[in-house]
């Protein structure tokens, strides 16, 4: 009897696992196809905080678009301080096939364009807390997922009820390239927008917080109008970036001439 116990109470859990793992799935797949917008402008600063509260602060434009129902380009102009001025960025993200998303970036002061190669995508973009595979979508498909609850954020403008979520690579190659062993993400149950996420380094036994602290509708888009990503070993915050958006316009006419390498080189 208790055998039989045992084997039922193991099917039931079972069979409970992968309900959760159905509904985290169906959570992923209903924020994936968010409508985001077909393109975005904006003014973004980048604030750099080391463990000693000492700030860099950098200036950005930012373009994005649509090129079709798989494939987004984007452009990050970098304007100052002098030290970055003309480092230019851009990405070609592709999704729902095997092709690997392709990044380069401009360094003026070689004035030489460099590809990022697949097996730096876990590196630090430009000395922040977010890597260069932060810069890309992540494909769904490249994930195990479970639903671990339902929970409450609490910000000053109001709370946001979300669903927590745990996301597993379903392979090395996926943890190598992001660098990230586990997230566990949370997704607000309003408009399915990814609001916070707490990611596991394979490296030192680090964890990094991302934080969309505000958040705006623009146009019938949400937009993340500041996040944070905060790198910590244990208690201790090693390093934070803080990304801030303004002079956003969605849905805008951008000329495909502005995500090639020559208009990277060229700058604004």
């Amino acid at each position: 009897m208790k055998k039989l116990l045992l084997v039922t109470f193991s099917a039931l859990l079972g069979a409970s696992s992968a309900f959760a793992a159905d509904q985290a799935r169906s959570i992923m797949d209903k924020a994936d196809a968010r409508d985001d917008g077909a393109s975005m402008v904006s003014t973004m600063q980048m604030t750099l905080i080391d463990k000693n509260n000492k700030q860099r602060i950098r200036q950005m434009r930012t373009f994005s678009k649509d090129v079709d129902a798989n494939t987004e380009h984007k452009t990050i102009f970098f304007l100052s301080p002098s030290d970055v001025k003309n480092t230019s960025f851009l990405t070609y993200d592709y999704s729902g096939d095997d092709k690997d998303d392709d990044q380069w970036m401009y360094l003026p002061a070689l004035k030489k364009t460099k590809r990022i190669p697949a097996s730096d995508k876990d590196a630090a973009f430009m000395g922040s807390d977010f890597s260069y595979s932060d810069m890309t979508d992540k494909e769904l498909d490249d994930y195990s997922y479970k639903l671990l609850g339902e929970s409450t954020i609490k910000r000053a403008q109001g709370e946001e009820q979300v669903w927590k979520i745990e996301a597993l690579p379903v392979n090395q190659d996926v943890i190598d390239e992001t660098g990230y062993t586990k997230s566990v993400l949370y997704v607000r149950k309003d408009n399915y927008v990814l609001t916070r996420a707490k990611f596991y380094l394979k490296k030192a036994s680090r964890i990094k917080y991302m934080d969309v602290r505000k958040m705006e509708e623009i146009d019938g888009i949400w937009v993340a109008m500041q996040t944070t990503m905060t790198t910590k070993q244990g208690s201790q915050t090693l390093h934070k970036t803080i990304l801030t958006n303004s002079a956003v316009t969605v849905n805008t006419a951008i000329d495909d001439d502005m995500f090639t390498i020559r208009a990277i080189e060229k700058g604004l």
